[in-house]
């Protein structure tokens, strides 16, 4: 298995590290802040549910075993669950309002960043399109709009468990499809 610094750090945050958390923080915090903003589709809410996530993984470290997965794909679950929780726990949907959200002042990614990004998603965009176009879908509708896997699984009309297979294997297809 590759080497996973953030294994490292959520092995340090098992034993009480404070400053693992920091650097996980450094590390992951961006990523997650996409997972939760995209889901959730509020900035304020994503920024409340980040910290909420960081204080799970921070209660949660002794239970990630890298043998079962990357650290940053444990974190994104969790995180992803975390949202959908949120989710369902909203008593009336949010209402997107594009123009206030425009007006929101941007403190991200320097212009070089955001192109590596960009670059970045256009990678993934090509390596989803090599898959099936059922599975894409799945895995899109997983982990870009957090459906749940049994909407997920009634929407295709497959069963769970079969949906489970093609996202465990697209997923694996994708990160090979994305090494360098």
């Amino acid at each position: 298995m590759d080497h996973d610094p953030l294994a490292e750090t959520f092995a340090r945050m098992a034993r009480g590290d404070r400053a693992a958390l920091r650097a996980l923080y450094a590390e992951a915090a961006p990523k997650l802040f996409g997972v939760c903003l995209r889901m959730l589709r509020d900035r304020s809410e994503a920024e409340d549910a980040l910290q909420e996530i960081m204080t799970r993984l921070w209660t949660r470290a002794h239970r990630f075993d890298p043998a079962r997965g990357s650290a940053m794909t444990w974190a994104v679950v969790i995180a992803r669950n975390h949202c959908l929780d949120r989710l369902r726990a909203r008593k009336e949907p949010v209402a997107r309002d594009e123009a206030a959200m425009a007006e929101v002042p941007d403190r991200g990614a320097s212009p070089e960043t955001l192109a590596l990004r960009r670059g970045e998603a256009r990678r993934i965009l090509d390596c989803l399109g090599q898959l099936d176009p059922q599975r894409a879908r799945a895995i899109r509708s997983a982990y870009l709009d957090g459906e749940s896997y049994e909407g997920i699984s009634r929407a295709l009309g497959v069963p769970l468990n079969t949906l489970r297979s093609w996202l465990h294997r697209g997923l694996k297809a994708l990160r090979e499809c994305m090494e360098p």
